[in-house]
C-alpha cells in the first residue's frame, strides 16, 4: 500500500462506521465459535432485553428518555447544576462555557475506584463515580482551575490546562489517603496533552487556544452538523493526546486495539470516550440552535458498564473460568474482544429492547437505549453481584481509557 493510501486508511479509523464494521468482524469470529476469549450465548439476549426494558421503565415512566450524555450526571442527586455555567453570558458564550466543561469532564471520566468520594459543601450531597466526578469538575471549574484568566473561569484554556498538575488535581477532587481517586496521575496527564494538542490546532480552537471555540468552528455548519463529522474533528485533533494511544502511517488512533479476528492491521477502533463526547455535545448545540443529525450513525459505548451487562446476563461467557480474576491491560486481546463484542451486541439488544417498549428505531435511538437504558442495567448488576459495584473483569487501568 502506497503512503498516501495508508495515510487514507488510518483516517478512515476516526469514523464511527470504522468502529462498527471492526467490531462486527470481531463478532462474526465469535458467533463461528472462533474467539480466543468469550463465547456468545444468543439465547440470553432476550433476557438482557427485558432486564434493559425494566430498568428504562423504571426511570423514565413515561418513555421520555434523555440522550446519554454527560449533563445527566451534572444533575446528580436532583441538583440542577448546569444553570450555574456561565450564568448571565449570552447564548454563544454559554455554548462555549458548557463546551469547555464537556470536554473536560467527559475526559476525567474514567472509573474513580471504589474508595473514592467527593463530598459537595453546596448541596451536602457524598456522589460517588461518574456522578461525583462530574460534580467535581464543574466545581473544579467555577473555581478557575481549567482557565487562564482568573477572572473569567468558566473556560477550559489550553495554556491552564497544559500547565495542571496532578496537586492541582487531587485538591480539586478531594484526593487523599482513605479517599484515593484512581489515576489521578494519569488523569492529570490527559489533561495537559489535551491543553498541548489544543494550542497547535488554532484553525479549531482558536489564538489563546480554548476548547470551547469549537462552537466557532461549527457554526457555519449549525442548520445540519453531523454527529459523525463532529466526532471525526474530535479525534483529528485529541487522538495524539492518549499517553499509549496507538498510532497507524503516523497518524494517531487515540482508543483503539487490536484483535487477530481484523484481517490485514488487525486494528479496532472504539472511541468510546470521543463518541461520548460527541453524545453530551448535542445538549448545548442544540440550546444555541444548532440541528446536529445522524446521531445514530455513532456507535454504543464500548466500557465496562454496557460490557457489564452482557457478561453479568450471560449473553457472553469467559472460555477460560479464571479471566475475570487476572488483572487485564486495556490493550490486552480479552479487553479488546469484550469491548468489541458489546459494540455489536449493543445493535443486536437494541431492536429487542424497542420490541418490548412499544418504540421505533427514531424514537428510541441508540443514544437513548444507553441511557434508558443499558449503562444504567449494568450498573444495577454489578452492584447486585459484587459488593464494590466494579467491573465483571479486572481491568489494570490507567485512569483514562476507562
Amino acid at each position: 500500500m502506497s503512503g498516501q493510501l495508508e495515510v487514507e486508511a488510518a483516517r478512515s479509523l476516526l469514523r464511527a462506521a470504522a468502529v462498527r464494521a471492526r467490531c462486527d468482524l470481531v463478532f462474526a469470529a465469535a458467533e463461528r465459535g472462533e474467539t480466543r476469549h468469550f463465547r456468545l450465548v444468543p439465547e440470553r439476549l432476550d433476557s438482557a432485553a427485558e432486564h434493559v426494558a425494566a430498568v428504562t421503565r423504571r426511570r423514565y415512566p413515561n418513555l421520555d428518555i434523555p440522550y446519554h450524555s454527560r449533563w445527566r450526571h451534572f444533575a446528580a442527586g436532583g441538583v440542577d447544576r448546569a444553570r450555574l455555567v456561565a450564568a448571565g453570558a449570552d447564548p454563544a458564550e454559554t455554548a462555549r462555557a458548557r463546551i469547555d466543561l464537556a470536554v473536560v469532564s467527559v475526559l476525567l471520566d474514567a472509573g474513580a475506584g471504589p474508595r473514592w468520594r467527593f463530598r459537595e459543601a453546596e448541596s451536602g450531597l457524598t456522589l460517588t463515580r461518574s456522578e461525583g466526578l462530574a460534580a467535581a469538575s464543574l466545581w473544579a471549574m467555577a473555581r478557575g482551575l481549567f482557565s487562564a484568566d482568573p477572572q473569567l473561569p468558566w473556560r477550559a484554556d489550553a495554556a491552564a490546562l497544559a500547565r495542571l498538575s496532578a496537586a492541582d488535581l487531587a485538591a480539586a477532587f478531594q484526593h487523599g489517603p482513605g479517599n484515593e481517586l484512581l489515576g489521578l496521575e494519569g488523569r492529570a496527564l490527559l489533561l495537559r496533552r489535551l491543553g498541548e494538542a489544543a494550542a497547535l490546532r488554532p484553525d479549531l480552537f482558536g489564538r489563546p487556544a480554548r476548547l470551547g471555540a469549537l462552537y466557532d468552528y461549527w457554526l457555519p455548519r449549525r442548520a445540519a452538523l453531523k454527529a459523525d463529522d463532529m466526532l471525526f474533528t474530535l479525534l483529528d485533533a485529541f487522538a495524539a493526546i492518549w499517553p499509549q494511544g496507538m498510532s497507524y502511517a503516523n497518524i494517531p488512533l487515540g482508543d483503539c486495539g487490536r484483535h487477530p479476528a481484523v484481517p490485514g492491521d488487525g486494528l479496532v477502533p472504539f472511541h468510546k470516550l470521543m463518541q461520548w463526547l460527541v453524545y453530551s455535545l448535542v445538549e448545548p448545540l442544540t440550546a444555541a440552535g444548532f440541528r446536529i443529525v445522524d446521531l445514530d450513525g455513532l456507535t454504543g459505548l464500548a466500557e465496562y458498564r454496557n460490557g457489564g451487562l452482557f457478561l453479568d446476563c450471560g449473553v457472553l461467557a469467559a472460555r477460560d473460568p479464571e479471566l475475570p480474576r487476572r488483572p487485564l491491560a486495556p490493550h490486552s486481546e480479552p479487553i479488546v474482544e469484550w469491548r468489541a463484542l458489546t459494540v455489536s451486541l449493543l445493535d443486536r439488544l437494541a431492536p429487542h429492547v424497542r420490541e418490548r417498549l412499544g418504540k421505533s428505531a427514531a424514537e428510541l435511538p441508540l443514544a437513548k437505549l444507553l441511557e434508558g437504558g443499558s449503562w444504567a442495567a449494568g450498573r444495577e448488576l454489578a452492584f447486585a453481584r459484587r459488593p464494590d459495584g466494579g467491573p465483571p473483569l479486572t481491568i489494570a487501568g490507567d485512569g483514562a481509557l476507562f
